[in-house]
């Protein structure tokens, strides 16, 4: 066997569903070579190989954020400097790689958007590519988008905005009602995107058509859509419905009751990922702050926009996603931690090498405390905070 470049030992280890105690993962260069019980990590070790003793601490894979907007002041928007900013927040609470969301903005400003995170994305392997969460939006559930920005999709621009991102667009959110929705979906899916359906009008029958249709997941479930009624069970009840369908959830305690989260769990279990919808107040001060063209007022952490009240994303990061599902919802730490890791990959096409401590997977690993602080992160084989 190589010898590994770092070994992480005695850790509780929380992945693919189960903890098993007595545990250690090997690193060489950014990839998992080992993993095992017990002791038999020494035959890894050389003298340039660093150790850490996790002394009984949970070891999980390093969370995957599919629907994040920023952080630290800033904003994907606003070029590489400002992705550095945002990125490094979400590092200390143990996302390990992202998906870059973009709001609705004009054609020319989503191109060059999505071409900005593309040059990103061959820099730094922790960015998974770029989310379109619009412009394709319906104006009644737009929520935080600019209504003058807002329109049906067509084949030239969905072409352009493809073209622009090189093959770096990881998801796009549409209403499925608008006109041309049905073959946007297949165009984007076709060039290896994911769709999720959300800042919809949707009834069950048109949510249960998209997903037909190949749209894979839900943005946000129970914002930005019409809820759950006995006699007309709406997006979500098509989501859960749906067994290939992945369901967002923004789990900060303020876009959904604790409880509802626990019905999610329940209704979809393996296919709940925790998203933080995070915008630049995040690890910043409460203010004033712009969402795409919109005045946003961040008062006690929540953030709405200035005019109208709408909630304009979260000041939430993945830790806390975590420790409230756990401490709040009641559902498992392995349920949760699924959440955060596999069941994102899987939402955009990695779960073969993201998500899982496991031999071939990529390195990357947050340690956590008994009360779900982050004391450590691993991404790519390296300490990053």
């Amino acid at each position: 066997m190589t010898n590994a470049d770092l070994i992480l030992h005695s850790a509780r280890l929380v992945s693919g569903g189960q903890t098993v105690a007595d545990s250690w993962v090997a690193f060489s260069g950014d990839t998992i070579t080992g993993v095992g019980t017990g002791t038999g990590w020494h035959d890894l070790r050389s003298e340039q190989t660093t150790v850490t003793d996790a002394a009984g601490r949970r070891l999980t894979p390093g969370f995957i954020d599919i629907h994040c907007h920023g952080a630290g002041g800033a904003a994907f928007e606003l070029g590489a400097s400002a992705i550095n900013t945002a990125l490094a927040v979400h590092h200390r609470h143990g996302t390990t790689r992202a998906v870059l969301s973009l709001v609705t903005a004009s054609q020319a400003d989503l191109e060059s958007r999505v071409a900005a995170i593309a040059d990103a994305a061959e820099q730094n392997p922790l960015i998974l590519g770029a989310h379109l969460e619009g412009p394709f939006l319906d104006n009644e559930f737009r929520g935080a988008h600019d209504p003058e920005l807002l329109r049906a999709a067509d084949a030239d621009s969905i072409s352009r905005l493809l073209a622009a991102g090189r093959g770096t667009i990881s998801q796009v959110t549409l209403a499925p009602e608008l006109a041309g929705a049905l073959d946007a979906i297949r165009q984007f899916t076709d060039a290896g995107v994911a769709v999720a359906v959300g800042h919809s009008a949707a009834d069950y029958e048109t949510a249960l058509a998209a997903f037909d249709a190949g749209a894979s997941i839900l943005t946000h479930a129970f914002n930005g859509m019409r809820g759950i009624h006995h006699r007309a069970p709406g997006p979500v009840s098509a989501a859960t419905h749906s067994a290939h369908v992945i369901l967002e959830v923004i789990n900060d305690g303020v876009h959904v009751h604790p409880e509802v989260v626990r019905l999610a769990f329940a209704g979809a279990p393996g296919r709940i990922a925790l998203i933080t919808d995070a915008m630049a107040a995040t690890g910043a001060a409460d203010g004033a702050y712009i969402l795409g063209t919109l005045p946003v007022t961040v008062t006690d952490g929540v953030a709405r926009l200035t005019e109208g009240g709408s909630i304009a994303g979260s000041t939430l990061t993945l830790d806390v996603a975590l420790r409230r599902a756990v401490t709040e919802v009641g559902v498992s730490v392995e349920e949760a931690v699924t959440a955060l890791t596999a069941t994102p990959a899987r939402a955009i096409g990695r779960s073969d090498d993201l998500g899982a401590l496991a031999v071939g997977f990529a390195a990357d690993a947050v340690l956590l405390s008994d009360t779900f602080e982050v004391d450590a992160v691993f991404a790519a084989g390296r300490r990053l905070y």
